[in-house]
């Protein structure tokens, strides 16, 4: 079943994998699917991303990261927040900042998908797609 809210079903599919303590996980995908993996990547909070394509359909295989013996997962919480019901826009001014800084909050912006600490530090404001941390 094909999902409206691709960013949605990227994150939940990216924490029910964690929870299982999977390896890798596949995402159908988008220019924003694979910008977001591209932030995540870049945050450090996922150790690869790459693209396959079967055919006409393309997939992202995001490789998840843990930490220890006891193989905690680096990403703590994935929180969707601008729905496609409920659009959140902030300005330059109002970014989030997700636990004190502590997280991430992406955004997208005129300029592209990135971190709010990016955002901020070009000046531009957006959508706020989802929360990490």
């Amino acid at each position: 079943m094909a999902s409206n809210d691709t960013i949605a079903d990227m994150l939940t599919r990216i924490r029910n994998a964690n929870l299982a303590r999977h390896q890798t996980v596949d995402i159908p995908s988008t220019k924003m699917t694979r910008s977001i993996a591209q932030v995540l990547s870049e945050e450090g909070f996922i150790s690869d991303v790459s693209e396959a394509a079967d055919g006409i359909k393309r997939t992202l295989t995001i490789k998840l990261k843990y930490k220890g013996k006891s193989r905690e997962p680096i990403i703590r919480n994935l929180t969707r927040v601008s729905k496609p019901g409920l659009r959140v826009y902030s300005n330059r001014k109002e970014l989030p900042r997700v636990l004190g800084g502590i997280g991430i909050a992406v955004i997208s912006t005129s300029s592209g998908i990135m971190t709010d600490r990016d955002a901020r530090r070009q000046g531009v404001g957006g959508e706020v797609l989802c929360y990490v941390w």
